[in-house]
């Protein structure tokens, strides 16, 4: 089996998590959309388990790969805060999906806990960056920019959620605007 064939499954696990969470991630599925007998998943995942553990590390990895990158081609980092959201909208603008930590977040109960792990190194990559941006912007101690890096995560998953569950781009971008009006992006 090719490295091609585990990137395929993998682009279609996200896919499936994004739009039905974890118990979307299901190996006939995933094997007719590869092209692949869904027994040949099993060369590359020994279980739903392992590969939901698979997916929702690279998203996350992902993401702080294009968070890293916000900050390298952005200096200001009240200019970073003000991209923050993009990251979220992205999800919505692809046949309104939602972000798959957020999804898989909210299946906590049913989450195997290597998968659980990773959904929750998510959150942690979020919110340690938000919080390095705020200290560089002026917050002037360690919890308090904890405290308000937590409150824009879930601030804008929330957002998202909202406007998925309405289909509505417009009500993402009217929260998000709001949450600035408030404050809530400033140091």
């Amino acid at each position: 089996m090719s490295e091609n064939a585990r990137e395929a499954i993998l682009a279609a696990a996200k896919s499936a998590a994004q739009l039905h969470g974890y118990n979307g991630i299901n190996f006939r599925s995933i094997g007719e959309e590869v092209g692949i007998k869904n027994a040949s998943i099993y060369y590359h995942f020994r279980s739903k388990a392992d590969l939901g553990a698979a997916v929702a590390e690279r998203y996350w990895q992902d993401t702080l790969a294009v968070l890293e990158g916000i900050r390298a081609s952005t200096p200001d980092p009240q200019a970073c805060l003000a991209l923050y959201p993009s990251i979220f909208r992205v999800s919505l603008e692809q046949n309104n999906r939602l972000c798959l930590a957020s999804f898989m977040a909210a299946e906590t109960g049913d989450l195997p806990e290597p998968v659980l792990s990773q959904v929750q190194k998510f959150a942690d990559v979020n919110i340690r960056w938000l919080a390095e941006v705020l200290a560089d912007a002026g917050c002037t101690d360690t919890k308090t920019s904890d405290r308000k890096a937590r409150a824009i995560y879930t601030a804008v998953a929330g957002a998202q959620l909202m406007a998925r569950s309405r289909s509505d781009m417009d009500l993402f971008d009217d929260v998000l605007m709001t949450y600035q009006q408030a404050g809530l992006f400033r140091p």
